[in-house]
């Protein structure tokens, strides 16, 4: 299964963009990424079989391991993409909100997007090495 994540704003060369790399490569399964402008852009067609997570303020904030049992249950069923959005500073509506399969929260706090996009690389890492049984991850 591929994990493709779709942000708003150009990452550039900055230290948050060498974490991101850093993470991705770490990954095992195929990433994409695909940047898009503040406004506007095309955002990649979707297919049948592709599961679409919002990163938002008002989703769930999972621990590292229920997303890994989510990605590991879609991966199972087949699924051949989950796509991560992460929407421009203002988030995104109601509208688009009730389109995704699942909210994601990073906690309460506000953070930067490009700080959340390598929170996010982080957490797909994360969820990968879980599913792999690799023996870094830690619960608690």
């Amino acid at each position: 299964m591929q994990l493709h994540i779709v942000a708003r704003g150009k990452i550039g060369r900055s230290p948050e963009a060498e974490l991101v790399d850093r993470y991705l490569k770490r990954i095992q399964w195929p990433t994409r990424i695909t940047e898009l402008p503040d406004t506007g852009g095309r955002i990649p067609d979707i297919s049948g079989t592709t599961r679409i997570v919002m990163l938002d303020e008002l989703g769930e904030n999972l621990p590292s391991k229920a997303i890994a049992e989510r990605l590991g249950s879609w991966r199972d069923d087949g699924v051949r993409e989950a796509r991560f959005l992460i929407g421009a500073a203002d988030g995104f509506d109601d509208a688009a909100r009730a389109q995704a399969d699942l909210l994601i929260s990073f906690g309460r706090a506000t953070w930067p997007h490009m700080m959340a996009r390598a929170m996010l690389a982080e957490q797909l890492w994360r969820a990968t090495s879980i599913l792999a049984n690799h023996p870094y991850h830690r619960e608690g």
